[in-house]
């Protein structure tokens, strides 16, 4: 074809090739060629992407051959069906739109909030534009091993395992979300592979000796501050170790409290005067009775800082200070190895009060967890929550005049 024809040509909006099997078209003079087929009844379109009516004519043969060879395989209705389906990252939009609202007063807003950074910076860049049918056990399992080599080249390391957990949860509940839309007909297996059913690794915390020695030594160091200048900031420290250690709250909880969560009570089951603490923390709000201990901490907080109600208790975290202090008392891990943190304390918490009988149940209650968690991950290792005298039973033995008479019974019968 010369190019006056082929000029002439371009001024159609409308090119038949392949004796009539195809369709090329545009709308008006300008813009891409798409291309269209009927093959078995039914019309099939695509866009060719291309502007010059020579490289959308090779186009669209090419994507008309491509047709043909998948109605000769049976697979034509099988791309097609997945054309249709929901994508991933529609079900992620919904489920973004939906978690917030429907979670809210349950669930806390950082919660909330991690998992939509988890979903935009990790999910959808991953699994966005495949179909929903295709998010198989084997394709998460490629998310994996890409999670890893991107923190490796970002970080030098893997992830934490806590954190590629925590991706999981967001892509099961997003999966959820299309389960329920009825956008995906069933749950594929997220589960880890390769994965060894571990032993239950215990909390790291402080026994009574341990934690002794650290309130006496951040006390030394509240009194006589290495620095004027840190002088504020080892107070604050050692009243949140007192606090913790006897309210049981998560560091988070303790960093969100406001002097207006809190109230000094007196309570008529201990006949001691608490604190009866608001707490809001991952769970959203719960309820908490604090020991005795905790009201001339809270007193003291009060009289130091001199603050407005909406005021936060411990408007700082203290961790590198408390790290500081663990190493130097040789404390920052436990004979096991497992290091400790702030969340220590609230494990000394629940320790202790079990080691001094408290009821297993109303203990969750007040620390906002499960009886299974407390009795999987604290009761189980507390030597003293055993009771000796119900587990060492002995049958009181007949003496020995009666084991006689039933020796010489036994031998009459036998007669």
């Amino acid at each position: 074809m010369d190019e006056v024809a082929l000029q002439r040509a371009e001024k159609q909006t409308n090119h038949i090739i392949l004796g009539g099997k195809v369709h090329l078209y545009r709308r008006g003079t300008r813009g891409r060629y798409h291309c269209s087929a009927t093959i078995e009844g039914k019309q099939y379109r695509a866009s060719t992407n291309k502007e010059d009516l020579r490289l959308a004519e090779e186009v669209a043969e090419e994507w008309y051959l491509k047709l043909r060879g998948l109605v000769r395989s049976g697979d034509l209705e099988k791309v097609t069906a997945r054309k249709k389906e929901k994508t991933f990252q529609a079900a992620a939009e919904k489920f973004l739109e939906e978690f917030p609202v429907l979670t809210e007063g349950q669930r806390n807003a950082i919660y909330v909030k991690g998992h939509e950074r988890r979903a935009r910076k990790y999910l959808i860049p991953f699994f966005g534009k495949k179909g929903l049918s295709e998010i198989t056990g084997g394709l998460v399992n490629e998310y994996r091993m890409h999670r890893i080599a991107q923190a490796k080249e970002q970080w030098g390391k893997p992830p934490a395992r806590t954190t590629t957990h925590q991706e999981i949860v967001c892509l099961r509940q997003i999966l959820k979300t299309a389960l329920r839309h009825q956008w995906l007909t069933a749950m594929p297996d997220l589960s880890e592979p390769y994965r060894k059913n571990g032993k239950i690794s215990h909390r790291a915390w402080f026994s009574r000796d341990e934690y002794r020695q650290l309130y006496q030594a951040t006390g030394r160091r509240a009194r006589k501050p290495k620095n004027n200048k840190y002088k504020w900031w080892g107070e604050q420290l050692h009243d949140l170790i007192l606090f913790m250690s006897n309210t049981g709250l998560r560091p988070d909880e303790a960093l969100r409290l406001e002097y207006r969560d809190v109230t000094v009570a007196f309570d008529e089951g201990t006949q001691e005067t608490i604190l009866e603490i608001e707490v809001r923390g991952k769970r959203g709000y719960g309820p908490c009775k604090s020991t005795q201990n905790a009201v001339p901490v809270f007193e003291r907080l009060k009289k130091r800082n001199k603050p407005q109600p909406t005021d936060k208790i411990f408007p700082k975290s203290h961790h590198a200070m408390f790290n500081k202090i663990l190493v130097e008392l040789g404390l920052k891990h436990d004979r096991e190895g497992r290091p400790r943190t702030l969340y220590s304390l609230r494990h000394t918490y629940i320790c202790f009060r079990l080691m001094e009988g408290a009821d297993i149940y109303m203990l969750a209650k007040n620390c906002r967890t499960s009886v299974e968690m407390i009795e999987k991950y604290y009761a189980a290792h507390l030597k003293d929550v055993l009771d000796a005298s119900a587990i060492n039973v002995r049958k009181k033995k007949p003496p020995k005049k009666e084991v006689a008479e039933i020796r010489r019974g036994e031998l009459e019968t036998l007669r």
